[in-house]
């Protein structure tokens, strides 16, 4: 399959997506029944930004044509192990590996094994060659590179098992936000949305804001009640719970809107339905630091990424900051190191 084949194929790929169907709806629903965290509403919205931002082909071309591909270059085999915290987590990934030419094995979360196969029966039924380039399998052996992520604990499992092939691992991180006390209330409801899309569980989500002193919180609470429908989650709700019975057996200071807590804490981790705080004195400090703790995935606020846009990363923004193209690109490079 050629480079152009390739373009016309994901662009197909994203008007199939955009456009109303029963049996894409039907998937839809599938996987919510399967994993109630991806709700329709959430998994139409990430679906959405992937055909809006990744499988339009002015921006396909522009991304792939900024690689330059070596003469020697042949085909891989390539084993993709993804998350399954938000829908369609690994797409990036996958797609790095379609476009780069390589073959690709997967192997899925079971929190996220609906989607992405959908879609791939999709491009199949389009170009039948689909069919060789992409498998899916609960393991993957004698691979010649390899891609994944995970949680703190499995990464070491990967560097167990991958670490002696070319790989890109990839383990927990998350993201925070630095405030003036001077947002917009748009901009606060931005925020919110950093928050609490895909009720939190992304690496891109805001778990933790650096305020100022005497940072007044008031609007920004009412700003988090564009959520308060979460409460009408089960898990969600379950989480919430937990964490508000937490804090009261431990006599911590918090606040809330009966949705979302709001707690004084150093760690840039935050449970489900709970967002850390902390107060700062020098904001060039602060970032200097942040931009050096390999946990912080990005950093939302005026002058980093804008309110809102924590959760749209485009095709060259890659997790980790590790360029994941430049590697499947170059890997007959990269071999030669191991």
């Amino acid at each position: 399959m050629n480079l152009q084949n390739r373009f016309l194929l994901l662009e197909k790929l994203g008007s199939h997506i955009l456009n109303k169907n029963d049996e894409w709806a039907q998937t839809i629903q599938k996987a919510y029944q399967k994993n109630t965290w991806f709700t329709p509403f959430f998994t139409t919205l990430s679906a959405r930004h992937i055909a809006t931002h990744y499988l339009q082909k002015e921006a396909l071309e522009k991304w792939v044509n900024s690689y330059t591909v070596p003469d020697d270059f042949t085909p891989q085999k390539i084993g993709i192990v993804m998350a399954g915290n938000i829908p369609l987590v690994g797409f990036h990934d996958f797609l790095c590996a379609f476009m780069s030419g390589h073959k690709q094995v997967i192997k899925l979360s079971s929190k996220d094994d609906v989607l992405l196969p959908y879609l791939v029966h999709v491009m199949a039924l389009e170009n039948k060659e689909v069919e060789n380039e992409i498998l899916f399998a609960d393991r993957l052996n004698g691979l010649d590179a390899y891609l994944a992520t995970g949680s703190n604990n499995s990464s070491r499992y990967f560097e167990q098992y991958f670490g002696k092939f070319p790989h890109i691992i990839r383990r927990n991180r998350t993201s925070v936000a630095i405030l003036t006390g001077h947002e917009s209330e748009d901009e606060l409801e931005k925020l919110s949305d950093d928050i609490h899309l895909y009720f939190g569980l992304g690496c891109r989500n805001v778990t933790k804001i650096y305020v100022p002193e005497e940072y007044d919180f008031v609007p920004f609470i009412k700003a988090m009640d564009k959520y308060k429908y979460f409460e009408d989650h089960h898990k969600y709700k379950n989480n919430y719970d937990y964490q508000l019975s937490l804090l009261l057996l431990n006599h911590q200071f918090y606040m809330t809107n009966g949705t979302t807590l709001l707690t004084e804490n150093k760690n840039i981790f935050s449970p489900i339905s709970t967002v850390h705080y902390e107060y700062y004195r020098d904001a060039g400090i602060l970032a200097q630091a942040l931009e050096q703790n390999e946990d912080v995935q990005c950093i939302v606020g005026n002058r980093y990424i804008p309110f809102g846009q924590a959760q749209q990363p485009t095709l060259s923004q890659y997790a980790d900051g590790v360029d994941t193209m430049d590697f499947l690109v170059n890997l007959q490079q990269v071999r030669k190191s191991y």
